[in-house]
């Protein structure tokens, strides 16, 4: 018994610092607590905002597309909204044919993104008339279904994606999101503003955009030249 009570004072001392005092309930000394946190000056690593994916230029987007035309209509549709839209292979699959629409002259499509946020995109006619043909005569239900007949997953997308690239002549690893990853550099590299680009993806962050600018370190579009163009006729 003894043994054991100068092994629970021990403890006590080395959770408080100091000794217990004679007759005390054995409650650490909390006032001996540490009152800075020891990682508070810790440097945080620096984040890396360049993006690794693999990427695809504007002539291997072309003839992805070009092999999606010459393949089903379900899956130049598929084709079509992750590389021309830039959707997520989640929300592509997810999309329904009820949320197909018009609006001010536009085809449009209702998509859930990811966060639960209910946007409406325009699309391309292209990207339409692939959808039309991707449907036909079904008014309502998934958009994409599968050979089972029920709603296409994200392993039969993968495979679309794979399968097309290679008769594209694509030799890299491609999958839905090297399209959307495509379609992002693809807008910032044609001049679509930066706030722009990041609202058609979805990105909370426009940091999240940045990373697919692959031109953003060309001296070539710093802020400098177009400032002294705006200026110079106030100069004269």
């Amino acid at each position: 018994m003894r043994a054991r009570s100068t092994g629970l004072a021990l403890g006590r001392r080395s959770l408080d610092g100091s000794a217990p005092s004679p007759g005390s309930t054995g409650t650490p000394n909390r006032r001996a607590c540490i009152e800075r946190s020891p990682a508070a000056h810790i440097r945080r690593p620096r984040l890396d905002y360049e993006s690794h994916a693999t990427g695809l230029d504007r002539n291997e987007v072309g003839a992805l597309l070009v092999a999606a035309g010459l393949a089903s209509a379900r899956e130049h549709a598929l084709i079509s909204l992750l590389a021309i839209n830039g959707l997520r292979v989640s929300e592509a699959l997810g999309a329904d044919i009820e949320a197909l629409g018009v609006e001010r002259g536009h085809r449009t499509l209702t998509v859930l993104r990811k966060g639960g946020t209910v946007v409406t995109i325009p699309l391309a006619p292209r990207t339409a008339r692939a959808i039309d043909l991707a449907i036909g005569e079904r008014v309502e239900g998934p958009m994409f279904l599968g050979q089972n007949g029920e709603r296409l997953d994200r392993h039969a997308a993968w495979r679309i994606v794979r399968r097309l690239a290679r008769r594209a002549g694509i030799n890299k690893p491609v999958g839905p999101h090297t399209l959307r990853h495509a379609f992002i550099t693809a807008a910032l590299d044609a001049g679509v503003p930066l706030r722009d680009v990041q609202e058609a993806a979805s990105h909370a962050d426009p940091r999240t955009t940045m990373h697919y600018d692959r031109a953003r370190v060309s001296l070539d579009r710093r802020a400098t030249y177009v400032v002294a163009a705006f200026l110079a006729g106030a100069a004269r």
